[in-house]
């Protein structure tokens, strides 16, 4: 009888665990390990990194899904979205995305360029198409074409090449976790089971 209560007592409690903790995860299947880590934008913090392009539609479909997660992230965790600049036609995007920061604009641009390029099929792809589409929000084109060649928009893009490069970037989306780990949509087979994935590296993180 009290091996039998036991076990009730077991079950209960491993079903009550977190999806993430209950899993064991792999490295080298479900994730990699970046050696040597690269400092993060936040040392005091975990910091979990989102490597994108706006022209890219797997970064498009995992938008809603990361950004759900993102409202519930425990304390001491901080998310960001870093636009990947690895190749001159992604460099415009990263250029775009920087500008838009630098006018205070791009939460209300973030979404809305992801929309125009995946579900409207603009061609968003140069410095001139974006700045007219900037035009169509009401805002400053003149003021984002400033932005968009700035140096600090230049040092902004350099920087995060630099770090997409020690990260050893296949592909976006990929997902760093505190510039120790990284995983992606492909490693995880699906965007739920990344999301687990981060989650499984974040607590560990937290566990320090």
């Amino acid at each position: 009888m009290l091996k039998k209560w036991m076990l009730v007592l077991l079950t209960s409690f491993v079903f009550a665990m977190p999806v993430a903790a209950q899993m064991a995860f792999v490295e080298g299947v479900d994730y990699q390990l970046i050696e040597p880590a690269v400092p993060t934008s936040d040392p005091a913090k975990v910091v979990v990194t989102e490597i994108f392009w706006y022209g890219c539609p797997h970064c498009f479909r995992f938008e809603p899904f990361v950004e759900k997660w993102a409202e519930s992230i425990p304390d001491g965790v901080v998310f960001e979205q870093v636009p990947s600049a690895i190749n001159a036609a992604w460099t415009v995007h990263a250029r775009a995305y920087y500008a838009f920061k630098m006018m205070g604009v791009q939460e209300q641009l973030h979404k809305q360029l992801f929309n125009a390029i995946h579900v409207q099929r603009q061609r968003l792809n140069s410095l001139d198409s974006i700045a007219e589409f900037v035009a169509e929000q009401g805002l400053d084109e003149k003021e984002f074409r400033k932005q968009y060649a700035s140096f600090p928009v230049e040092t902004l893009v350099r920087k995060g090449k630099q770090k997409e490069l020690h990260y050893g970037l296949e592909g976006v989306p990929t997902v760093i976790v505190n510039g120790k780990y990284r995983t992606s949509g492909v490693m995880a087979g699906n965007f739920s089971r990344l999301l687990q994935i981060i989650d499984f590296l974040v607590a560990n993180e937290l566990k320090g």
